[in-house]
């Protein structure tokens, strides 16, 4: 057996496994096995996700590789990149303080904050249907019919699709009732993340996540993202957004409007270190 370090850190509660590469390399296992068996909460672990750090890219300071616990690949992952942005200036594998990072939803640059929070430009919010992908003429305003009833939803891709459901309902409870259904909806081919939201004012949501690959989780930085989009694009927050979640709130800024999308997505929120540890693979 091969004994690895490893680190355990949070963004609201969205917990990851970071592994340095030299550690992954060891274990000479493919990172979706890996990813399965690390993030078991029962018997290793346990996370929403695998992070391994990737030194070996030459267009952006540094990369990562990003699994989540059932072992399929993620494009982005809004709470990930900030554990992942703190991990590596704390580590020194990186020496300033804004950087780029190589992911498979391109390049990602995060910033360290002086309050210690991290400020992550997200890049463009992706709304066109194929490219989400979502089967559908309009990303906006489109039915989802599910076992009992059928939902009004919106998609939109932050480098990994999303359906948002804005509702006067306890979003909880319906992300614990049709979450799963959603995912998997012929709809989406490659699966989505599905949010319900509840608008509590023009600067100020809630909202509960159903995540792909991960099902029910305390925080979705990608999820409060496209939820900000969504509802600005249907006019009902402004360009500064508070998302709470039930691990906690991010603040996102898009000065996006349904005639102007050509701006970036900015999230910012906390980023913290669980406990680190060795464990034998």
């Amino acid at each position: 057996m091969t004994t690895i370090n490893f680190t355990k850190m949070n963004g609201l509660g969205n917990d990851f496994i970071i592994l340095n590469f030299d550690d992954y390399k060891k274990t000479k296992t493919s990172p979706e096995k890996l990813a399965v068996k690390l993030c078991d909460r029962h018997f290793s672990i346990g996370a929403d996700g695998l992070i391994i750090v990737n030194p070996e890219v030459k267009n952006a300071d540094i990369g990562w590789i990003f699994y989540n616990s059932d072992g399929s690949i993620a494009q982005m992952c809004g709470n990930g990149i900030r554990c992942f942005a703190r991990y590596a200036f704390d580590k020194g594998i990186v020496n300033k303080k804004e950087f780029s990072v190589d992911t498979k939803a391109g390049i990602i640059v995060p910033k360290i904050l002086d309050d210690g929070k991290i400020k992550v430009n997200m890049s463009k919010p992706v709304l066109i249907p194929e490219k989400i992908p979502v089967k559908t003429k309009n990303n906006l305003n489109f039915e989802v019919k599910v076992s009992d009833r059928i939902f009004i939803a919106n998609a939109v891709s932050m480098g990994n699709p999303h359906c948002i459901i804005i509702t006067d309902e306890d979003t909880k409870a319906l992300a614990l009732k049709y979450g799963r259904e959603i995912e998997t909806n012929p709809l989406f081919p490659e699966k989505t993340n599905v949010e319900f939201v509840k608008i509590l004012s023009r600067n100020e949501i809630n909202l509960d996540v159903w995540e792909r690959g991960c099902a029910i989780t305390l925080a979705c930085g990608t999820g409060a993202c496209a939820s900000v989009a969504a509802a600005i694009l249907n006019g009902l927050c402004d360009n500064n957004v508070k998302v709470n979640l039930p691990g906690g709130s991010l603040f996102i800024e898009w000065n996006g409007s349904i005639n102007d999308t050509k701006y970036d997505i900015y999230m910012s929120g906390s980023a913290d270190y669980s406990f680190t540890g060795q464990i034998s693979i």
